[in-house]
């Protein structure tokens, strides 16, 4: 039957299977957000000596090698499922010479950072493949520091958000059917788009004090704060 079939098919991960295609799109056809996310971070000049920050779901370590080279004295950590895209981030940083940073397996449901332990911190482009989308955001807010803020981006175009997905599974399916292989991979079939209330409503979803949302044609952001006390409203701009 059909649980016996898929029982017998290998279970593998497309970024896994085809790092570089994503690589290539991280490094030339999605925005760069960089100095938009530096400024949203520390929006009163750089980052306090020591401070922490993650780049959580950073594949190839695009942002997470960014802040390594613009800060030298921050302590930046890239978190990603896939081995095969940390090996891509790995070499990005060898290959720039960054001791400040550095590439670990984790899983954005269940993180291995202690709570409190991180000052800042990026996601870009995760929520259109994770369906658990308040749990990675409590994970968030755990690991935060109080006064600990984080940017989040993601896509408003349908086309741009399903074209890595799109293009690893066409250049699977081909590499398949020449091995003769069945295989079925854990990234959802197609990518998701969220409406502006739905990536609102996600956002707030975690007891921030404050919580800036805005958007433009491609893109939709968001910055929010932690405190030690209280509950936050959102400011859209």
């Amino acid at each position: 039957g059909l649980v016996q079939e898929l029982t017998c098919r290998e279970i593998e991960s497309l970024y896994d299977r085809h790092p570089w295609l994503y690589a290539f799109c991280r490094e030339h056809l999605f925005r760069d957000d960089f100095h938009r996310i530096a400024t949203s971070l520390w929006p009163k000049g750089d980052p306090a000596t020591g401070s922490t920050f993650v780049e959580l779901g950073c594949g190839p370590g695009f942002y997470a090698c960014r802040m390594a080279e613009r800060f030298k004295h921050l302590q930046v950590v890239g978190v990603d499922s896939s081995e095969q895209q940390l090996e891509h981030a790995r070499c990005r940083a060898a290959a720039r010479g960054l001791s400040n940073c550095h590439f670990e397996k984790d899983d954005a449901l269940a993180l291995t950072q202690r709570d409190e332990t991180v000052d800042a911190l990026v996601v870009s482009r995760l929520f259109t493949i994770v369906s658990k989308r308040d749990q990675v955001l409590a994970e968030m807010y755990r690991i935060l520091r109080p006064g600990g803020r984080c940017f989040i981006a993601e896509p408003r175009s349908g086309g741009c958000t399903a074209l890595p997905l799109l293009g690893m599974r066409l250049l699977a399916g081909v590499a398949d059917a020449c091995a003769n292989r069945h295989m079925t991979y854990r990234e959802p079939t197609t990518a998701t788009v969220l409406s502006a209330r739905r990536f609102e409503s996600m956002v707030r979803s975690q007891p921030w004090e404050h919580v800036e949302v805005w958007n433009d044609r491609w893109y939709q952001y968001a910055v929010c704060g932690k405190t030690t006390n209280g509950w936050g409203s959102a400011v859209a701009r």
